[in-house]
């Protein structure tokens, strides 16, 4: 009889220990939210994870930030999600390295009644309409719309007739495909400029680097790059110092990153679109908390972009 109530109790203790730890830390108290960035190793996350952690530390909650070494490694990326999946999460923010690839791991977190909170790149439409997955909302800036002011930008300088060159991010990936569509579109407005090369460099400074030299030992005449980000863009300026050319070409970056900001004042490169991370990082998590309070949030927010030029690089902005 004592063995049959002794093992009642530790049934019940066990049930409502697992039930604490249920989206909460080890003392049942604050609420885990997980962000799961592409990379901790670029500015414009660091940024992200900034604005997530400042929002965290206002509402209370304990928030787990982890992330791949490299952008292009998807297969991590889901290892991490489906890791925190298991240790049973309150929420999940994810920014995807793969559109198609993370549905997978949302369809994990929705068979585990965690919200999904995606961030700066959107999920394949169709490939989780197929899955009949579910996230809750998406945080971001409007990609196509930042590629579109950068190919304006360019018309602009370039005077309407000129060579150009694209670094493109990873291939099929939805932020860097908006961007570069964007730009595609701005261009047509202006038959002058002529597109001459345009090749991925994976989001990363020093393929950057490496293609953009290999473009300029191609086309020696190119005037102005657009890279799909920063680190490109800066991987981009040091391949044009090498060749001794700096203050020849247009350089047009994407991200705004403090780099970024003092090359543009510095001339080495012209603009760069800034998007807002530590806002979206910050949006992440006061939604992923609404959700893990039951409170509804809108399915899509936009966050406002610009282009930074030499004229407001140097300006404070809390929401570079």
């Amino acid at each position: 009889m004592k063995k049959t109530l002794f093992l009642i109790l530790s049934g019940i203790l066990s049930i409502t220990f697992l039930s604490c730890q249920r989206g909460g830390d080890q003392t049942g108290g604050a609420p885990r939210i997980a962000f799961v960035m592409k990379t901790a190793n670029n500015p414009f996350f660091i940024e992200m994870q900034k604005g997530a952690e400042e929002e965290a530390k206002k509402l209370g909650v304990n928030l787990i930030v982890q992330a791949a070494e490299r952008e292009v490694d998807v297969e991590k990326q889901m290892q991490i999600v489906e890791n925190l999946i298991q240790t049973k999460v309150a929420a999940l923010c994810v920014t995807p390295s793969g559109s198609r690839e993370i549905v997978p791991a949302i369809n994990k977190a929705n068979s585990a009644n965690i919200p999904v909170v995606i961030v700066d790149t959107r999920v394949d439409a169709k490939a989780l309409s197929e899955s009949k997955g579910k996230i809750a909302t998406f945080i971001g800036s409007d990609n196509y719309e930042g590629g579109k002011l950068a190919g304006e930008r360019i018309a602009k300088q370039l005077g309407g007739k000129g060579k150009v060159a694209v670094l493109e991010g990873i291939p099929g990936h939805e932020t860097g495909d908006s961007r570069l569509k964007g730009f595609r579109d701005a261009l047509k407005a202006t038959p002058g400029i002529e597109i001459v090369a345009s090749q991925t460099a994976n989001w990363e400074r020093d393929q950057g680097f490496n293609v953009f030299q290999n473009i300029l030992q191609s086309h020696p005449d190119v005037q102005a790059v657009f890279a799909c980000s920063d680190l490109m863009a800066l991987g981009a300026v040091e391949a044009i110092a090498a060749a001794k050319k700096t203050g020849q070409i247009i350089v047009i970056g994407f991200d705004a990153s403090d780099e970024a900001r003092k090359a543009v004042l510095g001339g080495t490169m012209d603009a760069t679109v800034a998007q807002s991370p530590a806002t979206m990082g910050a949006m992440a998590v006061e939604n992923a908390y609404h959700l893990i309070k039951g409170e509804p949030v809108k399915e899509e927010m936009v966050v406002p972009i610009k282009m930074i030029t030499k004229e407001n690089a140097g300006a404070t902005d809390s929401n570079k």
